[in-house]
Formats: C-alpha cells, structure tokens, sequence
C-alpha cells in the first residue's frame, strides 16, 4: 500500500511513526512545503526561557527523518492538487499516486488587517523556521509588542519577558486567556505576568503598525500609541482548508472528518490542527496524538474510530503554571471557584445536574499531579 501524508508537523510525523510500527514495508510519501526538520512544536514558545535556537531545537533533519521511517520526504514541494477520483495528488508538477492519502496541513496564524508601513516588523511564530526568523529579527532588540492575550500570546509574553525583552500585550477582551479560562482564574495569570514585568493594553486593539527609526509604532484602536522594536502577532490560528476545499472535500472551519478521521473522499483522511471531529477543532497535543494512534491502525486495515476522552491541556506560563481542561460554546454550566489562594486557584465548571465537565487550575495546583488525575477521572470526556 502507499501512503502520501501532506505535512511533517506534529501530526504527520506522529502518524508515519505509528503507521511505520504496523507496516515495516509499505511505501511511504511525506510532504512538506517547508525544511522537513523534526521537532516538537510547543518548545517554540519555550526557546528563549531555555537559551535555544532553531537548531537546537530541531531533533533530526529531514534526512534523518527519512532513514528513519524507511520514507521518501520532498521538502520545500508545494502541492498543487488533489483529484479523488484518480487518486493523485500533484506535486510540484509530479503526479503522485496513492492508495490512502492523509492530510496533516496544520493551521495558519490569523493575520490581523493592519494598516501602516511597518507590517515587515511584524513577525508570527508557527514552526520551526518562522522561530529562527523571528530569533534573527529580534536579535539586540530590547522590547517586544505581543499582539493577543490567548494561549500563544501569554505563553510568549512569559518567555520572551525571561529571555530579557520588555513586553507589552495587547488584548481586546479585557483579560488574558479569556476563551480558556474563568475570570478569577485569567487574573492569576495577568497578574503573574505584571509581575514579571508585562504590560497589559486590555480593551483595544492594534490598528496600524508605523516604522520609527529602527523600531516601531503601533496604534491602537483607543487612538493610544504604544513603541517597540519588534511586533509578534498572537492572535490565533485557521485550520489550512483550501487545498481540501478544491479537492471537493467537505470543509466547515477545519476539514470535515468522521469519528474515523475520514474526509468525505474516499480514501482521504484529516488529523491534527486543520481536522474539524464532530464539530470540534482540537489544536492540542494530547488529542492530535490519540488521533495518529487511532488513524495508524485504520489505514493499517484495523478500523479505529477516535474518541477523545479528558486531555488537559497546559498553558506554558511557568511564572504561573495552568492546566486546563477546556469548555467548549456549546456546553452548558457554570464556573465554581471551589479554592484560591493568591495566584494558586482551583475552579471547576458543571452544569445544572452537578456534572464536572471542565476544571482550571493555576499555580501550585497546576502541578499537583494527584489532584489532575482525580478531576481528569471525574470529568466527561469532550468526544467519548
């Protein structure tokens, strides 16, 4: 059998490694449109509290990669079409053809529409090659204007603050971590960050970004005007659908899959940041992982319908420590704050029977690991 996986993120090498265990010599094709370096994605918000660059980063080159998983990688390809029907996918003006085809394409930084001349300053990190970018511009640079207050932004705003920058963050809703977090639970962690030297612009937003000399200015929507030397926009990410949408597959916000991983092409399967399951987009570590693990044995003959049981997610604050297991639009409760003690709180969302379906916690309670696998065993699993 041939498989072509489009991606070598988390996902797509996470796949090929389980799919390789159940097929020690069936044909394997990955692609990728950038460099094919292995590395975990989570660090990138970790470089500069750890004294790492790009490379040390990096665990293996694509290379390495490709002896390892007895695979052909094609970096730098841009693939240009899908046909389902013929079961192609076109590469670089090569056809490739497939038995199964996974796409792994990951998800693209929301660009906000900034207006000025200074938007070459503005940088974004979402892989491996944007970091070294990001590290290169920001070299001799003192301060940094963080544009987004959510998972990314804070976990930045942490890390460039220990790497010596001054930073500044910007957010519209008033709080940080606003769509993870109850609100006592947001002001543990702003105020953590205050106190590692972050400054906080809440309730506006970045309208234009204007070169100053060697820096920038940026405008915000108040009609305020904050300076840096660099800007690195946190906003959040769009699940890659464009390929899969010109292949005819069913989209929604990310790539329409079933509890299969399948797409609605025969043949053609989603994991990872740009897969919509049941509704659900899980930009997450833990539910990307189940997903390769469960997509492996499916593509390997074994049908493996994924469910996603409670997988906290952690937000890499270590000035404030969070462990959270999300609430989603549609769940209907009410968060309870059940402890606090400075910036150390424990708060849990129910609904109206008494049902734990989520938890936050903050501080010393984030790393309390006999208190995270109590509430994990109590909590109803997002898709179970």
């Amino acid at each position: 059998m041939a498989l072509v996986i489009i991606g070598t993120g988390l996902a797509g090498y996470n796949l090929a490694r389980e799919w390789r265990k159940l097929n020690p010599a069936g044909e394997l094709v990955i692609i990728t449109r950038d460099d094919g370096r292995n590395y975990s994605k989570p660090m990138l918000s970790t470089g500069y509290t750890k004294g790492k660059t790009a490379d040390a980063l990096a665990m293996q080159t694509a290379a390495q990669m490709a002896e390892q998983l007895k695979a052909d990688i094609r970096t730098s390809a841009s693939v240009s079409a899908i046909d389902a029907a013929a079961k192609t996918v076109t590469v670089d003006g090569d056809v490739l053809s497939y038995d199964k085809l996974v796409l792994a394409l990951g998800a693209d930084p929301f660009q906000p529409p900034l207006a000025g001349d200074g938007l070459a300053r503005v940088y974004t990190v979402n892989d491996l090659m944007d970091y070294a970018k990001f590290q290169q511009a920001a070299a001799g640079k003192k301060s940094v204007i963080v544009i987004g207050g959510g998972l990314i932004g804070c976990e930045y705003a942490n890390d460039l603050s220990n790497g010596g920058f001054s930073v500044q963050l910007i957010e519209p809703v008033g709080r940080v971590l606003p769509a993870l977090l109850p609100v006592v639970a947001s002001h543990a962690v702003g105020n953590a960050l205050a106190d590692l030297g972050v400054t906080f612009h809440f309730g506006v937003s970045v309208q234009a970004v204007y070169n100053e000399g060697d820096g920038v200015r940026a405008v915000l929507s108040d009609g305020k005007e904050i300076h840096g030397d660099i800007v690195l926009s946190a906003i959040g990410l769009r699940p890659r659908v464009a390929l899969a949408k010109e292949a005819g597959l069913m989209v929604n916000r990310g790539i329409v899959v079933d509890r299969l991983l399948a797409t609605s092409q025969p043949d053609i399967y989603a994991l990872g940041d740009c897969a919509e399951v049941d509704g659900l987009v899980l930009p997450y570590v833990l539910p990307l992982m189940a997903g390769a693990r469960a997509l492996a044995k499916t593509l390997s003959g074994q049908e493996s319908p994924i469910s996603y049981p409670v997988m906290p997610v952690q937000v890499k604050t270590p000035i404030c420590p969070v462990v959270v297991a999300p609430v989603f639009p549609n769940m209907q409760g009410e968060w309870h704050l059940e402890t606090q003690d400075g910036n150390n709180i424990k708060a849990l969302f129910k609904n109206g029977e008494g049902q734990l379906l989520g938890f936050a916690l903050t501080g010393s309670f984030a790393s309390d690991a006999a208190l995270k696998a109590e509430l994990g065993k109590l909590v109803l699993g997002w898709l179970v």
